[in-house]
């Protein structure tokens, strides 16, 4: 109806269905007709992806823990989505793109690699990062800028370690606090 008369608007359309019988709200007729009319078809949501593909992505975060002599680590983890586990984490005091890149290289070892990652928009993950994933045959999936909410997981798990472990206890360098 709409392709046929494209001056319609929602109202005169939710007219003509009721008068051959169809009872639909004028509200859905207005909602499938502004995704008629833009030409393609509604994308998920956020939370749909994350649920769709969760078996095949791992969430990947870093997190800053200080030391007892007033220096700051840089934990970095990466998490399977499918049940929530840590597959790597590592350590360091200096983070740069090809240290991040040899972390995801350990992490996914022969034919373990995810469909997706996910991650922040970080100056960490640099081109030789990016390289590196984009080799691996991995899609990288950005979150938007200050949206915590979109890398659930991991933030629940930095924020269960923050609380349960590191607030109990006063790390002394990379390898105490790896133990």
């Amino acid at each position: 109806m709409a392709n046929e008369n494209p001056t319609w608007g929602a109202p005169r359309i939710h007219g003509e269905l009721l008068t051959l019988g169809i009872k639909i709200d004028e509200t859905t007729v207005s909602n499938y007709l502004k995704r008629f009319r833009t030409g393609k078809p509604p994308s998920q949501t956020w939370r749909t992806f994350l649920e769709n593909h969760m078996h095949n992505t791992v969430a990947i975060d870093f997190f800053t823990v200080p030391t007892a002599t007033f220096r700051v680590l840089y934990v970095f983890i990466v998490l399977l989505h499918e049940n929530r586990k840590i597959v790597h984490f590592n350590v360091t005091e200096n983070p740069s793109a090809e240290w991040t890149a040899q972390q995801i290289v350990e992490a996914c070892p022969w034919d373990s690699e995810p469909k997706y990652l996910l991650r922040y928009r970080d100056g960490i993950y640099g081109k030789v990062f990016q390289n590196r994933v984009r080799g691996m045959g991995i899609t990288e999936v950005k979150t938007t800028a200050q949206s915590p909410w979109q890398n659930p997981y991991c933030e629940r798990l930095i924020g269960s370690i923050k609380n349960d472990c590191l607030n109990h206890l006063v790390v002394l360098n990379e390898d105490h606090l790896r133990l």
